[in-house]
């Protein structure tokens, strides 16, 4: 009889050990389900957002990139290489093309995680009234970035002709045809930061940025 009762309780023990088990799992999965919808959704809702540029104090750009990409916000920061001489060598560092600014995109209302971030100084704007980057502008940027062609900062350029890329790595970016040092280079600019950057252009179709046929190429 005690045999049979020690049985019985083993058992129940054994089924509740079982059925907690089977109810962490469950409610584990429910939560990460959870936290990945949440997730997704909040990409989605980013997506929506405009873009803004925070400026920041020197040399803090990268580590506010960081901050803002931990805070789950999107950020981009535009850097190209520089060769620079030290006592003993040349070295290769990476820089941003608009020192002193990040982007970022966000819901300007939830806008305070970003103001804490160490290094952040403010949004631009226009007084105390956040002004967002032209998307545009930014997208233009990030093909400049993606195509790894030769990129360097540049002063702002207000006026010139107006181009399209038709063919290559830049294609539908449009900028401002300059000359420097005798070579053609196309001109990309973020007009809210009066900054701008210069990319080799190789010889490629390229278009009146207000046509919208007849391409003309342009020889180096």
């Amino acid at each position: 009889m005690l045999t049979t009762v020690c049985h019985f309780i083993y058992s129940c023990a054994l089924i509740y050990r079982i059925h907690r088990f089977l109810t962490a799992c469950v409610t584990q999965g429910a939560v990460a389900c959870l936290a990945r919808s949440l997730s997704l959704t909040n990409m989605q809702e980013q997506e929506m957002c405009p873009w803004y540029a925070v400026q920041v104090a020197s040399r803090c750009e990268k580590s506010v990139a960081c901050g803002l990409a931990l805070r789950g916000f999107e950020e981009f920061l535009p850097l190209y290489r520089s060769r620079r001489k030290w006592s003993d060598r040349f070295q290769d560092v990476e820089l941003p093309l608009f020192t002193g600014y990040v982007f970022c995109r966000l819901d300007i209302a939830r806008r305070l995680p970003l103001l804490l971030i160490p290094g952040v100084v403010r949004i631009v704007g226009l007084g105390k009234t956040p002004i967002p980057v032209d998307d545009s502008e930014i997208a233009a940027v990030q093909a400049v970035i993606k195509s790894g062609v030769l990129a360097q900062p540049w002063p702002f350029l207000k006026t010139g002709e107006q181009v399209t890329i038709e063919e290559g790595p830049l294609r539908h970016v449009t900028g401002i045809i300059g000359v420097i040092d005798g070579t053609e280079r196309l001109i990309v600019s973020i007009s809210l930061l009066q900054r701008s950057l210069a990319v080799t252009l190789p010889r490629r179709s390229i278009r009146p940025a207000s046509a919208s046929h007849l391409p003309f190429a342009v020889s180096q």
